[in-house]
């Protein structure tokens, strides 16, 4: 007989009190529950239980060793109840967050398929620029880009966030020409509201990085007014790769400094540290890994 059902004999009769008791709850003969006792004492080599035909007692050892059985005993079942989540069907409401140009350009399309392969599964996506708490926010994930505090959060690292810097031919044919990252102190720059990015442009070339103060004729806190005006013509703007590669495969907006990249950006998956996911939050963090991870 394996040693984990010997295990919960015993502990059984530790909490019961009584052999019997144990037969009865567990429909076996007082007989066969002493019997697996005394198996496990053969096992261990020592006593547990100082028995007379009256009643029973721990010995020093059986009270370490019923704490200890116990906390095993409590681990297999929380093994147990994780594999049958992972067997569970995903259902119920997620609730996502996300930040704004990233869960419409590149979030919500994908999304869809999500939906699709698990119809039980309602979604809450909110759209946000601003830092929220997950747990104050009832959210059971939330898509963070940059930098992440020691928040006790799990984190599934995704791929890095890249921007480019660009603007529309119609404003670099009537501008001084941009040719070093030091020359975009002459131009006008359209700037993103939540971005260090008002005040100064990261850049790394062949020396190393470099930060270049910028004048922000016009600052909106969303992207997609920025990309509207950069492609009218207002100026040199810093945007998200997904939100900007249709206008520069078209030739309606420009790369500039080919030299030079815009320092890319960590990208994570934030959930709460629970050992037991349920089946919906599970699904959803392998989704997001295939999708959006690293090697996607």
């Amino acid at each position: 007989m394996d040693r984990l059902t010997l295990m919960a004999v015993f502990v059984k009769a530790v909490e019961l009190g009584s052999f019997s008791a144990v037969a009865d709850e567990l429909n076996l003969s007082p007989q066969l529950v002493g019997k697996q006792v005394k198996m496990l004492e053969q096992h261990l080599g020592v006593s547990l239980l100082n028995r007379t035909t009256r009643k029973q007692s721990l010995t020093d050892f059986g009270r370490t060793f019923y704490q200890r059985a116990k906390l095993i005993l409590a681990d297999m079942d929380a093994a147990e109840e994780m594999a049958a989540m992972t067997r569970g069907v995903p259902s119920g409401r997620l609730r996502i967050n996300a930040p704004v140009t990233f869960g419409v350009s590149t979030l919500a399309p994908r999304l869809l398929e999500y939906m699709v392969r698990y119809p039980q599964v309602s979604v809450d996506l909110t759209l946000s620029n601003e830092l929220v708490d997950l747990l104050e926010g009832g959210y059971d994930v939330v898509f963070r880009i940059g930098e992440l505090s020691d928040s006790g959060l799990k984190a599934l690292p995704l791929k890095p966030y890249q921007m480019v810097l660009c603007a529309a031919p119609a404003y670099l044919a009537r501008r001084p020409p941009i040719t070093t990252p030091l020359d975009l102190q002459e131009h006008e720059c359209l700037a993103f509201a939540y971005s260090d990015g008002r005040s100064h442009i990261r850049l790394e070339g062949p020396d190393g990085c470099i930060d270049v103060p910028i004048k922000s004729r016009l600052t909106i806190n969303q992207a997609d007014p920025l990309l509207s005006a950069a492609v009218a013509g207002l100026g040199v703007v810093l945007l998200p790769l997904e939100l900007v590669k249709d206008a520069l495969r078209s030739g309606t907006l420009v790369g500039l400094l080919p030299g030079y990249s815009v320092p890319v950006s960590p990208m994570n998956l934030l959930y709460a540290p629970d050992p037991r996911l349920t089946p919906k939050l599970r699904s959803f963090v392998d989704f997001a890994r295939a999708v959006f991870g690293a090697g996607a």
